[in-house]
């Protein structure tokens, strides 16, 4: 079995190499990309949140797991690992065929002691399991180890190379625990990987409860799992600068999606700014493909 590359976060990392991992086997991790400071503070700030999140209610979500979203509210801090330059860097490369890609959803999921192995998947079947081209990636996402991860208590579980199984029956493709991987690794770390690797959280056998922040991305033309213009509330809208909020979804995303009555950028909209002539999105990018 394939291990999962390994790259030293306390270094002067290129995106490239990390998108370079992605997609050669689906998945990375960095090393202590966080000082535990951070995750410390992330760990406080959501405590009281997670205490009144309910477990799942069905396997696959867990019955004594717990996820608790609406981190860009709820965690200050988590805002900075959200747009940390290394992920995002990664996401310009990964999802770089696309005119702009946008938060997907954050989410702290707290696994329980005694829980089973989730079930092996793609987060790419969200979208209603379509059957997107083979190697035509629409998510980049991110865990972050906001406890250690191991493999007693949970670490996610990751098929290396399964990005590559295909789209053709890709439902019939079935993975079990034993051929898969631990993705173990020191708090204040951050495993990424693409929509369409299998993966799944590990079983936790331990006496503790392993935390993982998941901040995801997806392409600008697919709907967020996380709805973040109900999630984030006007006070909060109003405390976030504007390249924050382009990355959280206010934006005309493609050429001409989400653009709000007569063309007016979204932006604009929350900032209750008086807009100017109409706009789509990235004319210059789309004339672009249209010549080509």
């Amino acid at each position: 079995m394939a291990r999962l590359r390994r790259f030293d976060g306390t270094t002067d990392l290129d995106p490239a190499d990390v998108a370079a991992a992605l997609a050669a086997d689906g998945a990375c991790i960095v090393e202590r990309l966080v000082d535990t400071s951070v995750t410390t503070t992330i760990r406080d700030e959501l405590a009281p949140f997670i205490d009144l999140t309910p477990t799942g209610s069905d396997d696959f979500t867990g019955r004594n797991t717990r996820r608790t979203g609406g981190l860009v509210v709820r965690s200050p801090t988590s805002r900075a690992a959200l747009r940390h330059p290394l992920v995002l860097g990664t996401c310009d490369v990964v999802l770089g065929h696309v005119t702009s890609y946008q938060v997907h959803l954050t989410q702290a999921i707290a696994i329980g002691p005694d829980s089973p192995a989730q079930q092996i998947h793609r987060d790419q079947w969200a979208f209603d399991f379509f059957p997107f081209p083979d190697g035509y990636e629409v998510q980049c996402n991110t865990i972050w180890a906001l406890t250690d991860f191991t493999e007693a208590n949970g670490a996610t579980r990751v098929v290396p190379g399964s990005h590559r199984a295909g789209a053709d029956g890709e439902l019939r493709t079935r993975y079990e625990l034993e051929d898969s991987v631990p993705a173990e690794m020191p708090e204040g770390s951050v495993l990424l990987y693409t929509g369409s690797v299998f993966h799944g959280g590990g079983p936790n056998t331990s006496t503790e409860t392993r935390i993982g922040m998941n901040l995801t991305y997806n392409v600008g033309f697919l709907r967020q799992e996380e709805n973040q213009y109900l999630t984030i509330p006007q006070e909060t809208i109003d405390e976030l600068d504007d390249d924050l909020l382009r990355l959280l979804g206010f934006r005309v995303g493609a050429y001409a999606l989400g653009y709000v009555d007569d063309l007016r950028d979204p932006l604009d909209v929350v900032r209750g700014r008086q807009a100017g002539r109409g706009t789509m999105g990235d004319a210059e990018w789309v004339s672009d493909r249209l010549r080509t």
